[in-house]
């Protein structure tokens, strides 16, 4: 299997770093080896599923896999890295985590009897949902252990969520065949959407909760 030769016929994007590890274990394992990349994606999200995706459907378009083979390992790949993130959220356990939040400046463990309430409710569709969102996908998986969701529903939900976000971006690299490499540009701004999001929450919260502790020395 060539990727990198046959990407570089007709696609700018440079395939090195990260990128490069998982298109050698393509490569070297040709569609488990996708789906092993997508595994590794979800512990260490700096590993770029949505490079990885696209280009096993590009994969598929030159016939170097069959296209079932990778929508079900890149799919396989997802709910094996999810169920490690789960488990170690399972091993941490409600018990050790109120212990760990007790000890953290600015957080209490009110804030985490309000995120436990809030994850009784919404904790199915964060899971199902969270999995087409980057770096969501591998962050829900932990709390879902913690809060010891049913393996067999977090399995269903992380099997579903992750074959409909998968399946896109494989079917999409399979379309574009050697301009599988346009997708990766919109992936990207979506990636730094949600980390600029993600960051002002955080910037919000640790405003409002100093202001409020600042308050609560002023009238004591």
């Amino acid at each position: 299997m060539d990727l990198i030769l046959g990407a570089s016929q007709s696609s700018t994007v440079e395939l090195d770093g990260l990128a490069g590890l998982a298109v050698d274990l393509m490569e070297l394992l040709g569609a488990p080896g996708a789906g092993l990349a997508v595994a590794a994606e979800n512990l260490f999200p700096p590993i770029p599923s949505e490079v990885i995706l696209p280009l096993a459907g590009f994969a598929a378009s030159r016939g170097e896999i069959s296209l079932g083979a990778a929508l079900l390992w890149t799919t396989l790949g997802s709910i094996i890295g999810a169920l490690l993130l789960y488990f170690i959220g399972r091993a941490v356990g409600r018990r050790r985590m109120y212990a760990l939040v007790a000890k953290m400046p600015l957080v209490t463990t009110t804030d985490l009897e309000r995120s436990e309430e809030w994850f009784s409710r919404h904790g199915a569709k964060a899971v199902f949902l969270g999995r087409m969102v980057p770096l969501v996908r591998s962050l829900v998986s932990v709390p879902a252990g913690v809060e010891a969701m049913p393996p067999g529903r977090f399995l269903l939900l992380t099997a579903a969520g992750s074959a409909l976000w998968n399946s896109a971006f494989v079917l999409a690299g399979y379309g574009l065949g050697e301009n599988w490499g346009a997708v990766e540009p919109y992936a990207d701004v979506l990636q730094k959407l949600v980390i600029v999001v993600g960051a002002v929450a955080v910037t919000l919260f640790v405003v409002r909760r100093v202001r409020s502790l600042r308050a609560r020395r002023v009238g004591s």
